[in-house]
């Protein structure tokens, strides 16, 4: 199972525009709670916290950040799991509209830091090839053997998030949606059902091994839906496999421009995008889990997936991802379109489509199976609606 680990350690973080050590502080009290308006929770924070804090004065660690523990279905079945796919290939069709709203690839500027190399996670985080859920899938590094993906499109537009919670350093993955908009997992930034706000919130687009070639993006408001925040959510299990597992971030300026500016941002689908008929889906998923490469790298991983009504009709991949890729983005139709010369698109081509992020594993490795809550007009798009119309800038 995977579990929380706190900091014991604190190391000094060397940045270009701050000279103070950066060493684990104080405990802090438990984080601010949501402000609910319409279903919405929110948070905004202080304009004093727009810069980079160090971790003595109540800031991140960087270094010694662990894993938030990833939400577990210690009630899954792989049987189950397997028999909605059944009952999906003979299905007649997905319900909802299904929508799309289109990304881009931003002008590739850097403003490259360096925030210290990670240290070693401690155990406790195990990985998730095809399992005993007979869902095949691929799991490798996002980088090549000899080259680097981290700064091309549209791999930066992905990256780490770090954040604090009691005084604690932690790590979940996320992506950028709109030029200042992060979308991660819910429970990346509150725990299910405490209706508060973890804080010091800090997105790295591109981040590997320490480096962060697009400078370090901090947070001016959290934004979930307000029964994830309340623990009211529509949930086969609850906490974990939910139907509203998603959270946006609106990020601070820097010099007029945000991260999405050079580093692009991803189109969103929802309410079934990219499904087909029987709701089946193609899926590459993006994130940094601790059991992969010590979470210092991008991995990338490809399966098919599907609709599952047991579970919350969450959609199901095989995967060797783990904790630490919690809030990482699931795409359709990922890479670079190549010229068609000589054939013609097929449905729902869109390039780099997010339709869902890393909400949850299996208690078992064994499945090697993992969840996301759909992407809806009543969740993913609500949200977006909300941040776009209080901080028009940041849409574009």
């Amino acid at each position: 199972m995977y579990r929380k680990s706190m900091i014991k350690n604190g190391l000094h973080m060397a940045l270009p525009t701050l000279a103070a050590a950066f060493a684990v502080g104080p405990a802090h009290a438990a984080g601010p709670a949501f402000k609910h308006t319409g279903g919405i929770a929110t948070i905004t924070f202080a304009a004093a916290d727009a810069a980079l804090k160090p971790a003595a004065a109540g800031g991140v660690d960087f270094v010694n950040a662990k894993t938030k523990e990833m939400p577990v279905a210690s009630a899954f079945s792989a049987d189950i799991a397997q028999a909605d796919l059944i009952a999906q290939l003979s299905s007649v069709g997905r319900s909802g509209h299904a929508g799309i709203l289109e990304g881009a690839d931003g002008d590739g500027q850097s403003t490259p830091l360096f925030l210290g190399k990670p240290a070693h996670e401690e155990g406790g985080v195990a990985p998730q090839e095809a399992g005993t859920s007979n869902q095949p899938f691929s799991t490798a590094r996002a980088d090549g053997a000899t080259g680097s993906t981290n700064k091309i499109y549209p791999f930066r537009a992905a990256g780490k998030l770090f954040f604090t919670d009691n005084g604690a350093s932690f790590i979940c993955s996320a992506s950028l949606i709109k030029p200042g908009i992060v979308v991660t997992a819910a429970h990346c930034v509150n725990k299910y059902g405490e209706n508060r706000s973890y804080t010091n919130f800090s997105f790295i687009p591109g981040y590997k091994s320490g480096a962060a070639p697009y400078g370090a993006w901090t947070v001016k408001q959290v934004s979930v839906l307000s029964a994830y925040a309340k623990g009211t959510d529509t949930c086969s299990q609850a906490g974990v496999v939910c139907k509203d597992d998603v959270a946006l971030l609106v990020l601070n300026a820097q010099n007029g421009r945000f991260a999405g500016t050079s580093t692009g941002y991803y189109s969103v689908g929802y309410n079934g995008y990219g499904f087909t008929s029987t709701n089946l889906i193609h899926i590459t998923q993006l994130g940094y889990p601790a059991c992969l490469d010590n979470g210092e790298i991008m991995e990338r991983n490809d399966s098919h997936g599907f609709k599952s009504a047991s579970n919350t009709n969450n959609t199901l991949i095989g995967s060797l991802m783990c904790g630490g890729s919690s809030g990482g983005p699931w795409m359709t139709t990922f890479g670079v379109r190549p010229n068609l010369t000589s054939t013609t698109t097929g449905t729902n081509a869109t390039p780099n489509t997010v339709v869902g992020v890393t909400s949850w594993g299996s208690t078992s490795t064994g499945p090697k199976q993992m969840g996301a809550s759909p992407f809806l007009d009543t969740n993913v798009i609500a949200l977006l609606n909300g941040v776009c119309a209080n901080f028009p800038a940041n849409c574009n």
